[in-house]
């Protein structure tokens, strides 16, 4: 390839064009999409096959796309063009997908009956395409949950295949996309869906929305599941139509985060639950992938992140010890404030809902693909205190081979500035990190590496201050 070849101009950083095979599969995915909006516009399709044809358009369609984009290149990261496309650069793309993805949050958690959900009643458009396979599973007609979950759980299955030929060349990740699909193509969506059908108990909660105990996503723990102690849960799982299993799904979930997250995450770091199981990092592992260089590196965000997290945690702490206290003691008050109106309430519309979901994902295009889990989750904050001054965990650096190059702060999903470590050789052990691996996956010397050791040797290295303007270390 001469030097005077157009396709080394940074006028056009694609060299590769998009081949027969490609457009099939683009084709294939747009078909399946666009049997989805049509649904939503109510025309009248046979259900069952379109929707069979949406999804099964989409997982293949992109599949075929993915291999041929990248098994005709040789292996290796191929991030090429990011700061140029529309859609990963902050562009009008950009911003189109996250003002669809923005909305779509908002009709989910707001307006449901704008997506053709009736509760009581026979569904409409977009969720009435999903009743077929809502009734094969528990006999009911879908709700705008069971909509989101199966969309969720295709997201993952066709992007994360996807994610595989991008990072075949390593075998972690590999290893870990394959377990990050398997748990929410199982255990958040197969198993409980499966189990909700077995459950012949029509309990509410106090929407009136038919949640039995079985119908959760049971990988997931307090306080990441923050309505895991709400009275409706407890009564559910102690109900006598449930038993042995609803006890036994209960004294799990507080085994999880007494027992099993804690002992886990030194052994670790959080890593085994925030890059390999959580259904979150895993749509931002994903679905994200083309966006997670957006995350700001800037030491204010980090300031910002440790105010949030932490502040987040505090707060589904007290709301957690306010029900408790409510559900022992046959108070809706504590201290005079409702439980309800007080704690449950703001807590579910503002974290629940606003920032794990509308902004958590819909902002991907805009602020990058971990915006809740670095910003918000409770259950990374958790973690996070544990790795940072309890963990085996680190990802362990050889300055002397560093050349500088920055792919790993540009690549780290966290908003690490993962370089900076590096060029001291300096352990990264910080509490926001969760281990996806990916700074060592760009890095061209192979100057990163993630590790489990031993605890009292992990930061033998000067403390980092952080100050006003600039990050120092402590000689």
């Amino acid at each position: 390839m001469s030097a005077a070849d157009p396709s080394l101009s940074i006028a056009n950083p694609h060299p590769h064009k998009t081949d027969a095979i490609q457009k099939a599969g683009l084709a294939l995915a747009g078909l399946g999409l666009l049997t989805l909006f049509l649904a939503w516009g109510n025309v009248p399709l046979p259900k069952t096959l379109s929707l069979a044809f949406a999804l099964g358009g989409i997982i293949f369609g992109t599949t075929l796309y993915s291999w041929r984009l990248y098994m005709k290149q040789p292996e290796g990261v191929k991030n090429n063009g990011v700061m140029f496309k529309s859609l990963t650069s902050r562009g009008v793309l950009g911003w189109v997908a996250g003002v669809v993805l923005t909305a779509f949050y908002v009709l989910i958690y707001w307006y449901p009956e704008y997506l053709g959900y009736k509760p009581g009643g026979a569904n409409e458009g977009f969720v009435a395409l999903f009743d077929p396979l809502s009734r094969f599973f528990k006999g009911k007609p879908a709700s705008q949950w069971f909509l989101y979950g199966t969309l969720y759980t295709v997201s993952i299955l066709a992007l994360g295949i996807k994610f595989l030929f991008k990072y075949r060349h390593n075998a972690y990740q590999i290893k870990r996309t394959l377990v990050v699909i398997a748990a929410q193509l199982f255990l958040a969506y197969l198993i409980p869906e499966i189990l909700a059908g077995l459950n012949y108990n029509d309990a509410t909660n106090p929407q009136g929305e038919y949640l039995g105990y079985y119908d959760t996503d049971i990988k997931n723990t307090w306080p990441l599941d923050y309505d895991f102690f709400y009275d409706w849960h407890l009564d559910a799982m102690q109900q006598k139509a449930y038993q042995p299993v609803g006890m036994l799904y209960l004294v799990i979930g507080i085994a999880m985060f007494l027992v099993f997250t804690p002992v886990f995450t030194y052994f670790f770091g959080k890593r085994w639950y925030c890059s390999w199981v959580c259904g979150c990092g895993g749509l931002a592992e994903t679905a994200g992938d083309p966006f997670r260089h957006l995350s700001s590196k800037k030491l204010s965000a980090w300031k910002l992140e440790r105010w949030l997290i932490h502040g987040v945690m505090i707060f589904v702490f007290v709301m957690t010890a306010a029900t408790l206290y409510g559900y022992f003691w046959n108070t809706g008050e504590v201290f005079g404030l409702n439980i309800y109106n007080n704690f449950q309430k703001p807590y579910g519309f503002l974290i629940g809902a606003t920032f794990s979901g509308v902004i958590g994902v819909g902002f991907y295009p805009m602020l990058g693909s971990r915006v809740w889990c670095r910003f918000g989750c409770p259950m990374a904050g958790y973690m996070g205190i544990i790795q940072r001054f309890k963990s085996r965990f680190r990802i362990t650096t050889n300055g002397g081979q560093c050349i500088s190059c920055g792919n790993c702060s540009t690549y780290c999903e966290q908003g690490i500035d993962v370089r900076w470590y590096a060029q001291r050789g300096q352990n990264i052990v910080r509490a926001s990190c969760v281990g996806c691996g990916i700074c060592s996956a760009v890095c061209p010397r192979g100057v990163l590496k993630l590790e489990n050791g031993p605890d009292e040797k992990r930061m033998d290295a000067p403390a980092i201050i952080v100050g006003n303007d600039s990050v120092s270390l402590n000689q």
